[in-house]
């Protein structure tokens, strides 16, 4: 494949940091190729140098020959680079045309001429495979699958030669993530180039024609994807040696400490299931199956219209999260910079917010208790910070995590809900989120686990529940009996709730 875009000794220094440090790499047209590596590798700021949103410090970025010391925006998109990044970036109430157009609408005149913008967003959704989705439609309502191919749509808008798609499946189904990679492929046959970022290495196993490996900046290799391991990859990233291996807790399972008995609300419905002392119960199913819904109603956070909850043996009714925080239930969600912690703050004040009135007395917070709990927090969960008073938005994505579980710690709260709890986290983190998630379980926490991604969810639960449309279709009793195919079937709806629940 001839060689379309190559960068040499790509540099980017910030005050006191360098984020790239001699890089080059090349692309070829109508490859896939993938860039990987842990959170702060360099990835993301690498590809804002070839947009044109970062200005390197040094080095070149050649494009059919011709040499560039630093690519404008404007300049980016005339050579044909367009980037779909992970937090899309859209209007949720303006239709898909709307969008699709943004800020460069068709025109009669000085008027937007509308006719055109639907006959062109039909032709390009038609072009990628998805006339399902009607030019009129708020994005709003789409599902996430379906916004990330109206990104697509957007950036298809101009000639794309290269599309970079920043960790595109990571708010998808495994169906929605088989839609994007026939669109991607499909790319791939006209001779677009297309740069895959992701954390998620079955993906880049299974679309990749090339990967880069990247770690603190630099590229340690650019491979052919048949000429590497899994285990290669992975210790290339991390810089040493690494299994990736999920752990099991091995934890003694005790006494029921949540009973849900045929709840219903927004969402779903004739939800029950137990959970013990010491387990992980995994919760799968597709995206939009309930499973989020039925713990926002468990929590408080809305509305059940009937059935019971029971925490320790006893009847509660969630009327807010305050009354389940109360009674030492805590919710990582999954939106953690919106939901799970206030990114404006250090770290110390997110930890103990819900600790306040523990650490107080009069309104006044002990320093000493409050000094205690944050350090004893950090350290336990090696929080990996200069101190606690950094601010967490300048926190990897890990370690966010991290402080999310610590905050839940220091309210000693004994039901723990992890919401997918690795969305946007390197393998290495990960890893590290498995191993507290089983360090939680044997001190004797029970925990839910919700995820989408299959390997974790039967990688570290003791019990799994699959959801859809609502209601929990089946139950599968243990690590022993758990099965891809069976999962499926339960998530898809083939095999019947009655069955999965009476085995």
């Amino acid at each position: 494949m001839k060689e379309l875009i190559r960068m040499e000794n790509v540099t980017k220094r910030y005050p006191g940091v360098i984020a790239l440090k001699d890089v080059s790499v090349s692309f070829k047209k109508g490859e896939i190729h993938a860039i990987i590596g842990e959170n702060g590798a360099g990835k993301s700021t690498l590809m804002k140098v070839l947009s044109g949103a970062v200005s390197p410090s040094s080095g070149l970025i050649i494009v059919d020959g011709k040499e560039y010391r630093r690519l404008l925006p404007k300049e980016a998109i005339d050579l044909g680079i367009q980037v779909v990044y992970q937090e899309l970036n859209q209007i949720g109430n303006m239709s898909v045309m709307d969008n699709v157009f943004i800020g460069m609408p068709p025109r009669k005149g000085i008027l937007v001429d509308k006719k055109e913008m639907e006959r062109r967003t039909r032709e390009i959704l038609h072009s990628i495979g998805m006339d399902v989705i009607s030019p009129f439609e708020a994005v709003e309502r789409l599902t996430s699958g379906y916004q990330q191919m109206v990104e697509i749509a957007k950036a298809l808008t101009r000639k794309v030669r290269i599309l970079v798609l920043d960790e595109p499946t990571s708010a998808l189904s495994s169906a929605e993530a088989d839609i994007l990679f026939s669109v991607v492929e499909k790319l791939k046959r006209e001779g677009v180039t297309v740069l895959f970022i992701s954390h998620r290495l079955e993906e880049i196993f299974r679309i990749a024609d090339r990967v880069t490996v990247m770690r603190d900046g630099e590229v340690i290799a650019t491979r052919d994807i048949r000429a590497i391991t899994r285990s290669e990859m992975i210790n290339m990233m991390v810089g040493r040696s690494f299994t990736e291996v999920y752990p099991r807790s091995g934890a003694a399972v005790g006494e029921i400490v949540l009973e849900v008995k045929n709840i219903s609300g927004a969402g779903f419905k004739n939800v029950s299931f137990s959970l013990r002392q010491g387990e992980i119960l995994g919760f799968g199913g597709l995206v939009g199956s309930g499973r989020t819904e039925t713990i926002m109603g468990i929590f408080g956070a809305t509305h059940i219209n009937s059935g019971e909850v029971c925490i320790h043996g006893k009847k509660h009714v969630m009327k807010n999260p305050s009354d389940s925080i109360r009674r030492g239930m805590a919710l990582l969600p999954e939106n953690r910079k919106e939901q799970g912690l206030i990114l404006s703050l250090p770290i110390r004040n997110n930890i103990d917010l819900p600790s306040l009135k523990r650490i107080s007395k009069w309104l006044v917070i002990n320093k000493k208790k409050d000094n205690e709990l944050v350090e004893e927090s950090i350290a336990q969960l090696s929080i990996k910070t200069p101190s606690a008073n950094q601010v967490v938005i300048n926190l990897s994505g890990g370690n966010q995590q991290k402080v999310v579980v610590a905050k839940w710690l220091g309210a000693e709260s004994d039901i723990l809900i992890f919401d997918e709890p690795t969305k946007g986290i390197d393998v290495a983190s990960k890893k590290e989120i498995y191993e507290l998630m089983c360090d939680l379980a044997r001190d004797g926490k029970a925990i839910i686990l919700i995820s989408s991604d299959m390997e974790e969810l039967i990688g570290v639960s003791d019990r799994l529940e699959i959801f859809y449309e609502g209601t929990i279709s089946g139950e599968i009793h243990s690590y022993e009996e758990f099965d891809r195919n069976r999962i499926m079937e339960y998530a898809s709806g083939i095999t019947g709730a009655a069955e999965g629940k009476n085995e």
